[in-house]
């Protein structure tokens, strides 16, 4: 196609919101792609764009709007939910949080001691602490290194344990993250760090010092002995994995500060935006959405790697991990009915080069197709010598490697043995994406992530699957609770799960140390 086509790569690329999309190294040629741009219009794909933007309940299961695009519209702007214009509320949320972020950062917050927070530990699990934690680290570069962050969200108690060993108590702010304040594994994880702040500190006044809550039940929050003036509320249209730009993103505006926090909301708007915009074959989420779909759905590629080439961004693969996994991994549609072809893909990756030296032989000379998006900045945010050179070459090289491969000609005229020559041969035709901003910023991070929120919206319209519930995640947590109990019972429990499951029970109540 590029001998065909010279001009190729300089067509079939895309730019919005500081990010420039290359999509030219893709199977496709221009006929594909209309009617690739025919399935999204036939799938009425920009009346689901506008649906979503306008506040309509698209989120059939649980009959709520999905409206994280509105935690990043300016003041003026007008979302209307049940009557009300949201966009108020969600400003005084904001308001609310760079006051406090403020104290934090110029120590006027001080804990129950009277010594100033140094050290901010976020309590949450999945987009409570994917988001912040991936967030943090991709903006490290803006961050105020006088504060010391930690995330904690695993209910292994060596997550906590490990977190908080350096720490002093007296120098800790926790910050809880759950909109119920319910749930199982952050507050077990808060009662503990409750528990040692009090083993140091003896006075339970000291909770409301040194402990805030992103919730929306204040009577649990009080009972924890939070004050609710620290509860910082979001509401039941922002679904989790899509929370970092609302409350959730506490930490993060603690350790970058507000001003460049309202960067990063304002890369989310130049991309939403883009997205409610321009036309579907200038649409960057639109774009990598069909692309995503014609290798899912036509070539069975069943995962894409998610290859940054920026340290910073080293959770960027498992946050969208997350977002896309969680949001279409679904097997019935919006109607209920079983679908009979591919929906969410496997989402993996890490960083570059690391990942050259690891997995990459799979995807050049592997059996199985995998599409990659690789992601890059022009310009180096810790310049030094040759680095940023050499890890740019990088990301070209192998885009062009997977692209274009290496015949068994031009392995032969090397001068390599014929044994060898199967061996050191690239097929080639591996498709990727190259992404490229100027510089990781708080603003174009903001865009980045819109761009692969939209990109799961549009490739979830397109399968007609709900991509804001999950419900897949509950059965696991009500089977956790009982047989936790089970566990935990003095006495033997008479147990009624399957054979296997009342076997490691058994065990496992065999192994524990006499009470």
């Amino acid at each position: 196609m590029f001998a065909e086509d010279p001009g190729r790569g300089d067509q079939l690329v895309g730019e919005a919101a500081g990010l420039y999309l290359d999509y030219s190294k893709n199977r496709v040629t221009r006929e594909t792609l209309g009617l690739l741009l025919e399935l999204a219009e036939s799938a009425a794909l920009a009346e689901r764009i506008n649906a979503m933007f306008r506040g309509d309940r698209i989120n059939t299961t649980e009959n709520r709007p999905v409206l994280h695009i509105a935690l990043r519209a300016p003041r003026d702007a007008s979302i209307i939910v049940d009557g009300e214009n949201v966009v108020p509320k969600i400003h005084r949320v904001l308001n609310q949080m760079a006051a406090f972020a403020n104290q934090v950062r110029n120590r006027s917050w001080k804990g129950y001691t009277g010594k100033p927070i140094r050290n901010v530990v976020n309590i949450g699990i999945g987009g409570s602490s994917l988001g912040p934690v991936m967030a943090y680290d991709a903006l490290r570069h803006y961050s105020d290194r006088a504060l010391t962050h930690r995330f904690v969200s695993n209910v292994d108690a060596t997550d906590f344990a490990e977190s908080v060993r350096d720490l002093d108590p007296a120098e800790t702010l926790f910050i809880v993250a759950s909109k119920s304040f319910a749930t199982l594994e952050t507050l077990t994880n808060a009662k503990t760090a409750r528990a040692w702040l009090l083993t140091a500190l003896g006075d339970r006044d000291a909770v409301a010092r040194h402990f805030v809550a992103l919730s929306t039940n204040a009577e649990e929050v009080r009972r924890f002995g939070i004050d609710t003036d620290n509860m910082f509320g979001f509401w039941d249209w922002v679904g989790g994995r899509y929370s970092i730009d609302s409350a959730i993103g506490l930490s993060l505006m603690i350790a970058i500060g507000p001003e460049q926090f309202a960067q990063f909301l304002a890369g989310f708007r130049a991309m939403d935006d883009h997205f409610r915009s321009a036309p579907l074959d200038h649409n960057l989420p639109v774009l990598l959405g069909l692309l995503g779909i014609w290798y899912n759905d036509f070539f069975g590629a069943e995962s894409y790697a998610v290859l940054p080439y920026d340290t910073y961004l080293a959770r960027l693969p498992a946050y969208l991990q997350q977002l896309d996994m969680e949001s279409n991994g679904k097997r019935v549609d919006l109607d209920g009915s079983q679908v009979d072809y591919q929906t969410g893909p496997i989402v993996w990756g890490e960083p570059g080069t690391d990942g050259q030296h690891a997995f990459y032989q799979l995807i050049h000379q592997g059996t199985k197709l995998v599409p990659c998006d690789l992601i890059g900045f022009l310009e180096p945010l810790n310049p030094s010598g040759r680095h940023h050179d050499l890890l740019t070459a990088n990301l070209f090289a192998q885009a062009e490697a997977l692209a274009f491969g290496k015949t068994t000609d031009e392995v032969g005229a090397e001068g390599v043995t014929e044994s060898q020559i199967p061996h050191r041969t690239f097929p080639g035709n591996r498709p990727t994406n190259v992404i490229l901003g100027t510089r990781l910023s708080p603003a174009l991070l903001g865009a980045l992530i819109a761009l692969y929120e939209h990109k799961v919206f549009v490739q979830g319209s397109i399968w007609r699957v709900n991509s804001f519930d999950q419900w897949g995640v509950e059965l696991g947590k009500v089977l956790a609770r009982q047989i936790a109990s089970e566990l935990e019972e003095p006495a033997e429990p008479t147990l009624a799960h399957d054979s296997s499951t009342n076997a490691l029970i058994h065990r496992y109540r065999a192994a524990r140390p006499p009470s």
